[in-house]
C-alpha cells in the first residue's frame, strides 16, 4: 500500500495472502469511525489493484475484534444535520445525511462486490458495525473460546443494524431466526454462531489467522451467495404458502413485544420484509433509508445517551471522587446471609474476592452458601460455567457465624433485617472486629444512612450500598451517601460495585433514596387505579404498553405486598397521616391481614401462583373494589401516561432535593434498576425529549383530575418558563 495506515496494519506473505490487522492505537478496543472507514476502503483499494494478492484475510491486534460502530459519530451526524438545515435548508441535510449514514454499508458492499476473497478472523467480541464487517466478508473463521461472542445488539440502543446486518442475517437463516436475532440483539457463542449459519469455521485461536488464509489459499469464491444468479433465501420468497406463515405473526408478535414503543424493531420488521423482495443492492438501500430515519428519532437518540454514552461514562468512573487512590479489596465481609445477603456474596465471590458470609449461627450461614452453591449450579446447568468454577467460587466464601473473621475485611456489606434496632446491634459487633482501614456497608433499602450512621463510631466510613433483587441480576447499585460519609468510602463503594460487573450510582440520603422512590410511584399508581373501579388486566396491560417491564401488581407481588404495607405503616409513624395514601393502605390492609395475600412468596397475591401453572389475576380482585369501571370508559392512553407521569415527578422531586445530582445516574439508574420504559432514555429524559413545557401542561392536567400528587416541583416550573432541561447543567459543566 502506498497510503500509511493509523487503524490497520497491513502486509502480504510469501504465497499473496494480504493479512489487514485492526489495532487502533491509543484504545482498548477497536471501534469503527470515519477514519476506520477510510482505510478499510483503502485496503479494499489495494488488494484490488495489487494482481499478485490473491484475497486478505481481517483480524484484529486487540484481544476483542471491535465493540461497533463509535456511536458518538452517529450522533455527530445528527448534529451536522441540524446545521446544514439551518444553512442549506431541509432537503440537502437529508441528502448529506442519509449519504452520511450509509458509507459504511457501501463500504462493507465495496468489500463484498470487489472481486477478490475477503475471509474475517475473530477472536473476542465481534459486535454491532464489526459483526457486520466479518458478514461482508466471504468467509468467517471464529475463534472456539469462552470470550469470543458475535451478535447484533443495536436493538438495545435505540438503533438497528445498518450496515448490511437486516439483509445479509435475513439470507443466511431462516427468516423466522433471523428476525428473532435481530430483534433480541443477543451475543452469540462460536458453535451456535456456526450451526445458525452466521459462521463457516470455528478453530481454536492460535489458528484461525491460518484457517482463513488456507481457504483463500485453496481457492475460496469472491462470490457472496446472494450474488450467485437464481439464489434463493431460505425461506423462499415473501410473497409464497411459506412466506404467508412467517409475517402475519411476526407482526403481531413484534406488537405484543414492543407496544410500538421502539421505532427500530419496526424499522428490523420492514427493512427484512422489503428487502428479501429485492435484489442485494436495493435491500441495502432500503436498510439505509430506515437506518437513516431511525438515527433521527427522539428514541434513538434518547436510548444511545443514557444506555452507551450516560453509561459508560459512569462504569469509567464519572461520579467517582477524583483525588482518591484506587481502592484494593481483597476480602469482603458480608453480614446476613438471607435471600439478599447470599446474593451478595454470590457476586463477589464471583468477582474473584474472598468473601466472609456471616449469620447468627452456623446452620444460617451454611443456608447463605448453600443459595451460592444453587445459583452456580444453574450457571453449569445452562453451559455457562464449569465444576471447577463451581468449586473455586464456594472455596473463596467461608460460612461463620464468628464476627472475629471480619478482622481482616477491606470491606464489609450488612444485609440484615430492615430494623433499625437489628442494624444498631450489627453495626456494633462489625466495628469491634473490623480493621481500621475498613468501609462498612448498609444494604438498606429505605432507611436514611445518616440515621443508621448515628451509631457508628467512624461515620466518615459508613456508605449505603443499595442492591436490587435478585442481586445476581439486577444491574444497578445505588451508593448512599450520608451527611458525614467520607469521600473514600464513596469512592470504595464504586470500586467494589465496578469490580462486580455492576453499574452504580451515587445518591444523597433521603427516605427511600431514588430508584425505590420512583418505583414506589408507579405501584401506588396501579393501586390507585384498582380502587377507582380500572379492570386489573387493563391496569397490567396499561403499565406494559407505557414501556414498563411488568404491570404494577405483578412487581408488587414480587416485592411483597406486606413489606408494602409495613413501609406505609412505617412512614405514617415517622411522617404521619398526610404522608400516606389511605386508598393505598385501606387496599394492602384488606389484601394481607383480611386476606393473607401476600405476593408471589406465598403464591397468592394480586395473582394466584398454581403449582406448576401460569400465574394468573386472582379473580377475588374485583371484589374489593368500591366500584367498577366499564373497561370502554376508560382512557387506556391517559393510564399510560399516569404511570409515566408520576415516576417521573418522583425523579424530578429527587433533583429539586438534591438526592440526585446529575442526571446520567437519574436515566441510567431508572431503566436499570426498576426498568423505567427504556425508549424514553430515562425518567429525566422522557421530561427533557418532551420539553418541560409540555410536560408541565400534561401534569398539570392529570392533577387537576387525580390530586396532587401529579403537582410539579418548582424546578420543573422554573424549566417551563426558561425553555431548560436537565441535562443543561452537564452542558455548561463539560
Amino acid at each position: 500500500m502506498t497510503e500509511a495506515q493509523t487503524n490497520f496494519r497491513f502486509e502480504t506473505d510469501a504465497d499473496g495472502i494480504a493479512l489487514a490487522t485492526w489495532d487502533m492505537p491509543g484504545r482498548s478496543m477497536n471501534v469503527i469511525t470515519m477514519a476506520v472507514m477510510d482505510e478499510l476502503e483503502a485496503i479494499v483499494d489495494a488488494v484490488v489493484a495489487d494482481a499478485g494478492i490473491k484475497g486478505c484475510v481481517v483480524t484484529s491486534g486487540k484481544p476483542n475484534f471491535s465493540g461497533g460502530a463509535d456511536l458518538t459519530m452517529l450522533q455527530g451526524l445528527g448534529a451536522e444535520y441540524e446545521r446544514l438545515k439551518a444553512a442549506e435548508g431541509e432537503e440537502a441535510a437529508m441528502r448529506h445525511f442519509f449519504e452520511a449514514s450509509r458509507r459504511l454499508s457501501l463500504v462493507f458492499r465495496k468489500l463484498e462486490t470487489c472481486g477478490k476473497p475477503f475471509a474475517a478472523a475473530v477472536q473476542g467480541l465481534c459486535l454491532g458495525g464489526a459483526f457486520e464487517l466479518a458478514l461482508s466478508c466471504h468467509h468467517r473463521v471464529l475463534a472456539d473460546d469462552d470470550k469470543t461472542r458475535v451478535g447484533l445488539p443495536e436493538i438495545k440502543v435505540g438503533l438497528f443494524p445498518g450496515g448490511g446486518g437486516t439483509q445479509r442475517v435475513a439470507r443466511l437463516m431462516q427468516t423466522g431466526d433471523a428476525l428473532q436475532m435481530l430483534f433480541k440483539g443477543e451475543q452469540i457463542r462460536p458453535l451456535a454462531a456456526r450451526n445458525m449459519g452466521l459462521a463457516h469455521e470455528v478453530a481454536p485461536a492460535a489458528e484461525i489467522v491460518e484457517r482463513a488464509k488456507a481457504w483463500i489459499r485453496d481457492g475460496g469464491s469472491a462470490v457472496a451467495p446472494w450474488d450467485v444468479p437464481k439464489f434463493k433465501a431460505p425461506s423462499g420468497k415473501v410473497y409464497s404458502p411459506a412466506g404467508m406463515m412467517i409475517w402475519p405473526p411476526a407482526n403481531a408478535i413484534y406488537r405484543r413485544e414492543t407496544h410500538d414503543n421502539y421505532p427500530a424493531a419496526k424499522a428490523i420488521l420492514a427493512s427484512v420484509y422489503e428487502g428479501l423482495q429485492l435484489p442485494m443492492d436495493l435491500g441495502l438501500r432500503v436498510e439505509s433509508r430506515y437506518f437513516a430515519h431511525i438515527l433521527r428519532t427522539k428514541e434513538a437518540q434518547a436510548m444511545i445517551r443514557t444506555l452507551f454514552i450516560s453509561m459508560g461514562e459512569i462504569n469509567k468512573g464519572a461520579r467517582r471522587p477524583k483525588d482518591v487512590e484506587p481502592s484494593k479489596i481483597g476480602k469482603v465481609g458480608v453480614v446476613g446471609a438471607g435471600f439478599m445477603g447470599a446474593g451478595i456474596a454470590y457476586v463477589t465471590a464471583q468477582a474473584g474476592m474472598e468473601v466472609v458470609l456471616i449469620d447468627r449461627d452456623q446452620a444460617a450461614a451454611d443456608a447463605g452458601k448453600a443459595h451460592c452453591h444453587k445459583l452456580i449450579t444453574g450457571q453449569i446447568n445452562r453451559g455457562k460455567a464449569k465444576t471447577a468454577d463451581r468449586d473455586a467460587l464456594l472455596a473463596r466464601i467461608t460460612a461463620t457465624p464468628d464476627y472475629a473473621a471480619l478482622g481482616d475485611c477491606d470491606l464489609v456489606v450488612e444485609a440484615v433485617f430492615e430494623d433499625p434496632a437489628v442494624k444498631a446491634e450489627v453495626i456494633g459487633k462489625v466495628e469491634a472486629a473490623l480493621p481500621a482501614h475498613a468501609i462498612f456497608a448498609s444494604n438498606t433499602s429505605t432507611l436514611p444512612i445518616s440515621g443508621l450512621a448515628k451509631v457508628s463510631k467512624r461515620p466518615e466510613q459508613f456508605v449505603g450500598i443499595h442492591f436490587f433483587s435478585p442481586v445476581e441480576k439486577m444491574l444497578l447499585v445505588e451508593v448512599i451517601r450520608g451527611t458525614q460519609t467520607g469521600d473514600r468510602a464513596v469512592a470504595t463503594a464504586l470500586d467494589y460495585v465496578r469490580a462486580i460487573k455492576k453499574t452504580g450510582i451515587v445518591v444523597n440520603d433521603a427516605r427511600g433514596f431514588f430508584a425505590n422512590r420512583c418505583v414506589l410511584a408507579y405501584v401506588k399508581e396501579g393501586h390507585k387505579m384498582l380502587m377507582e373501579g380500572v379492570p386489573p388486566a387493563m391496569i397490567e396491560n396499561a403499565g406494559r404498553m407505557a414501556g414498563m417491564p411488568v404491570g404494577p401488581l405483578s412487581l408488587n407481588d414480587e416485592v411483597a405486598l406486606d413489606l408494602g404495607l409495613k413501609i406505609l405503616k412505617a412512614t405514617e409513624a415517622h411522617l404521619g397521616e398526610a404522608a400516606i395514601d389511605p386508598d393505598q393502605k385501606r387496599l394492602l390492609t384488606e389484601m394481607v391481614e383480611n386476606r393473607g395475600r401476600l405476593g408471589r412468596k406465598n403464591k397468592r397475591g394480586f395473582y394466584d401462583y398454581p403449582e406448576g401453572g401460569q400465574k394468573k389475576l386472582w379473580p377475588g380482585l374485583s371484589d374489593i373494589q368500591p366500584n367498577r369501571l366499564d373497561p370502554d370508559d376508560v382512557d387506556v392512553t391517559e393510564l399510560k401516561h399516569r404511570f409515566l407521569v408520576a415516576q417521573a415527578l418522583e425523579a424530578a422531586r429527587t433533583v429539586q432535593e438534591g438526592v440526585i445530582t446529575d442526571p446520567r445516574e437519574a436515566d441510567v439508574g431508572s431503566i436499570l434498576g426498576f426498568g423505567f420504559a427504556p425508549f424514553t432514555g430515562g425518567a429525566l429524559s422522557y421530561i427533557d425529549f418532551m420539553g418541560a413545557a409540555a410536560f408541565v401542561e400534561l401534569a398539570r392536567a392529570l392533577e387537576s383530575k387525580h390530586g396532587p400528587r401529579f403537582t410539579p416541583p418548582d424546578n420543573l416550573l422554573q424549566m417551563a418558563g426558561n425553555g431548560g432541561r436537565f441535562y443543561d447543567a452537564l452542558k455548561r459543566a463539560a
